[in-house]
């Protein structure tokens, strides 16, 4: 639980401080596009930090589901590849990077996915 409770902090926090980078230190220095891309980044940064804190309170109620702690560890991947990628385009415009994006998704939906099938399995 401690684990994921840290790193679910960790992870609000840094989505704060990104969020605020683009709202005032990139406003004017990249295109409109590129600050919409910036803010899906930190929208699903801060969406799967508190998914980091769901995994630690399920992760107390359930510690002997490998599938739970599962979840979180590919949750973070998720963050990682997902939103790193989007903050990494919009700072350097590199566009092969979006080809990187969807891994993150993929590693959201199979974060999601195996707290389903615990759910299954333990309630």
């Amino acid at each position: 639980m401690k684990v994921f409770l840290i790193l679910g902090a960790i992870n609000a926090m840094l989505a704060v401080g990104l969020g605020a980078f683009g709202a005032h230190g990139l406003e004017g220095r990249v295109s409109e596009k590129y600050l919409e891309v910036w803010k899906t980044g930190v929208q699903y940064h801060m969406f799967h930090a508190f998914g980091l804190f769901v995994v630690a309170f399920l992760v107390n109620l359930f510690p002997q589901s490998s599938l739970i702690s599962s979840s979180g560890w590919v949750m973070l991947v998720g963050i990682i590849f997902f939103s790193g990628s989007l903050y990494i385009l919009t700072l350097s415009g590199i566009g092969i990077l979006g080809a990187i994006t969807p891994i993150g998704g993929v590693a959201f939906i199979v974060a999601w996915l195996l707290i389903v099938i615990a759910a299954a399995k333990l309630l």
